[in-house]
């Protein structure tokens, strides 16, 4: 009875899914100000429009897998588990990514960014 209660407790450490404490990218925003909308939403999937303004960001946040589009491009400061770096994104730019990510963002170009971001629910 013993090794059987020993399994279930290991079983149920193992099966939790952790609590995500962050918010998400519609949910998340930059000084209490939105900076994504919904331009779609369905069962399966989500589609969102984000706009960041010179010296606007987004608070830290995570992402479930998704894909972005860049409509606009900028200069963006990038900090994430690898540390914080400076990127320019250019129009037209894609990404995808197959897992959880953390970062929080901020654009330090002298243009209005502008991105679609894809995720499936």
């Amino acid at each position: 009875m013993k090794q059987l209660l020993s399994i279930l407790l290991t079983i149920g450490l193992f099966s939790c899914k952790s609590t995500q404490t962050l918010p998400d990218p519609l949910q998340a925003g930059w000084e209490g100000e939105k900076v994504c909308e919904v331009l779609n939403e369905t069962k399966k999937q989500r589609i969102l429009k984000c706009t960041f303004p010179p010296g606007v960001g987004h608070e830290k946040h995570y992402h479930k897998p998704h894909f972005g589009y860049t409509l606009a491009g900028s200069t963006f400061q990038i900090t994430d588990k690898n540390g914080t770096r400076t990127v320019p994104v250019a129009t037209g730019v894609t990404w995808s990514k197959t897992e959880l990510s953390e970062h929080n963002v901020l654009n330090v170009g002298d243009s209005t960014s502008v991105y679609l971001i894809i995720e499936e629910k």
